[in-house]
């Protein structure tokens, strides 16, 4: 199973007919990934502790709108998509393992926008179990791709593992769509492809001294980390092909990529 990582952009991505991300992530079993997943493991920028954490739920996952200001039908969305307690248990197994030695278990979590958001529009039917795991942004780059590369057994158990962030996220700027991207997003981004296809991990591990003003593209760090959790778990040779690639508010990258283990 190949990992993934998806740009999900603004909350609007679930109502908002005119991005161009959504066709491209309803398309996802017919373009993308055919075999259907045994299970699914997100890593959100939108889950931020301490230390490493899955969500451990029996039955269906509650909808977490953790967004404010929103137009009121995104906050009557449901995706009540089944929880994975035993892909849960392995996942804190093998971070145990590969030496992460404080991982916690929440009983109570359900799945935030990162999460639910995207896989409405690619599994909308919610019958694939879910767990997602947690950032530490304390921590840096280094350690999400370490976590990532102790993960790489589930791929042959049948799980897809999706780092849900963003490519670029200064959401502190808005603009309006009728102009060029700004040189500052796009630098970024295009930087970002050439490291991940020219196979640049130890760049792409110290972004924040390697990338074109990193600091004004991800002013924190969360929706970049779950890029690299999803790259380690694709190993060292990990190949990056560019999956989608749309632009809005002249800032906002949708960059999705997905990351297969070569030989």
């Amino acid at each position: 199973m190949d990992t993934f990582f998806l740009s999900h952009g603004s909350p609007t991505l679930s109502i908002d007919e005119s991005l161009p991300a959504r066709p491209f992530l309803k398309s996802w079993r017919s373009k993308v990934l055919q075999a259907a997943p045994r299970a699914i493991l997100v890593v959100s920028a939108h889950w931020e502790t301490a230390f490493p954490t899955v969500n451990v739920i029996d039955g269906p996952n509650d909808t977490i709108h953790d967004f404010y200001g929103f137009p009121k039908p995104m906050y009557q969305l449901k995706y009540p998509a089944p929880g994975a307690p035993e892909l849960a248990k392995r996942v804190r197994e093998l971070l145990q393992n590969a030496g992460f030695s404080h991982v916690k278990e929440d009983k109570t979590r359900g799945l935030d926008h990162g999460a639910w958001v995207p896989l409405m529009l690619m599994y909308p039917e919610a019958d694939i179990p879910v767990c997602q795991l947690s950032l530490q942004t304390e921590k840096g780059a280094t350690h999400h791709y370490n976590m990532g590369k102790a993960l790489t057994p589930l791929r042959d158990e049948g799980v897809l593992i999706i780092g849900s962030g963003s490519a670029t996220h200064n959401f502190s700027i808005r603009l309006l769509d009728d102009g060029p991207i700004e040189k500052w997003a796009l630098d970024f981004d295009t930087w970002l492809k050439e490291s991940l296809i020219n196979r640049r991990h130890d760049d792409l591990n110290n972004y924040e001294e390697k990338a074109p003003d990193a600091r004004m593209v991800h002013p924190s760090p969360e929706h970049l980390y779950p890029l690299h959790v999803a790259l380690g778990a694709a190993g060292e040779k990990a190949k990056a092909e560019l999956i989608h690639h749309s632009w809005t508010e002249r800032i906002l990258s949708y960059a999705s990529y997905r990351f297969t283990t070569a030989e």
